[in-house]
């Protein structure tokens, strides 16, 4: 029997006094802000509520969570509307699980005829399932302009079922089966490391797994198997600070909060607000306005997934 990969240890907890201050990090060295380039992806969180609860969901998704609850396609509409005319050219939809917001597809519909790409991530579990026939009318209408990515922490089923639960890699692979089947433009999102191999041999896996299953995704492209980094706010980081930018060799514009703004609307809450990106729903210093309008400001990386995910990591969810 082959024995499963241990979970790397946990690296240290998170220095005292960093991610403090906006305006300059722990040692006092000016900290590194993102100026808004231009608007190309507007993220939708349709809720936080999930079909299944992950070991380390950075959103913390559950059947439980509703902190950020379902918001309405009326509601969602405006937002379109200002995106496209900001020039943005893509609408993406996250979670939670996406497919438990029965407005869903009314909202990908909007994208869709508004001309723009619809993106969702989701575990292809259940959920996904149950709305198969709106899915197939909007793929019919919209063809390769609807992108479904699909959550595959790793191409071992026994690797990713730690993470996600028990039977959760089978019925991951029969949505996927099922996109495939019918012409869907899959993408899939893994996590990169994990199981302790790098990336090379993460991506030579799920190329197995893909030829075996016969899954139309390039596992050698990073736009169609994207493996994210790990995320842990409580872990040690470095701060991010000015100087960091040209010892890293980054830029600020390829950031993501450079060219993406997310849409959530909180439990209790009379209407949605704009936050900085997908990674930080709930801290209120990302809260950036009510309109993309008012959120086309300079984001502060003030925050460890910041620091771990976008800079150092070199994440995105969208690209």
């Amino acid at each position: 029997m082959t024995s499963l990969p241990a979970r790397p240890l946990a690296p240290p907890l998170l220095a005292p006094g960093k991610f403090r201050d906006p305006a300059v990090t722990a040692k006092g060295e000016t900290r590194a802000t993102v100026a808004p380039v231009r608007l190309r992806t507007l993220w939708v969180n349709t809720g936080t509520l999930c079909n299944i609860t992950c070991v380390n969901c950075y959103i913390e998704s559950s059947p439980r969570n509703d902190a950020l609850v379902y918001p309405t396609a009326a509601e969602i509409a405006p937002y379109i509307a200002e995106a496209q005319a900001m020039g943005a050219t893509q609408v993406g939809f996250t979670g939670g699980e996406p497919f438990l917001n029965r407005e869903l597809p009314a909202m990908l519909r909007a994208a869709l005829e508004a001309g723009m790409e619809a993106l969702v991530l989701t575990n292809a579990m259940k959920p996904m399932r149950n709305r198969a026939v709106a899915l197939l009318a909007l793929q019919k209408a919209h063809g390769g302009r609807l992108v479904i990515r699909v959550s595959l922490d790793h191409h071992d089923a026994a690797v990713h079922d730690l993470e996600r639960g028990e039977g959760s890699f089978a019925i991951a692979m029969e949505g996927l089966a099922w996109l495939a089947r019918h012409g869907f433009r899959i993408h899939v999102a893994g996590r990169a490391g994990f199981g302790g191999e790098d990336e090379a041999t993460m991506r030579a896996g799920y190329a197995r797994l893909f030829a075996e299953r016969g899954i139309p995704v390039d596992a050698g492209d990073p736009v169609a198997l994207m493996l994210f980094p790990e995320m842990g706010a409580a872990h040690d980081v470095p701060e991010i600070t000015t100087a960091c930018w040209g010892i890293l060799n980054k830029r600020p514009e390829d950031m993501m909060c450079a060219s993406s703004r997310m849409v959530v609307k909180r439990k209790g809450a009379a209407s949605p607000t704009v936050v900085a990106c997908t990674l930080l729903p709930y801290d209120p210093q990302f809260e950036l306005g009510a309109t993309l309008a008012e959120a086309a400001r300079p984001v502060a990386l003030n925050h460890p997934h910041c620091a771990r995910f976008c800079v150092l990591g070199g994440g995105a969810c969208s690209r």
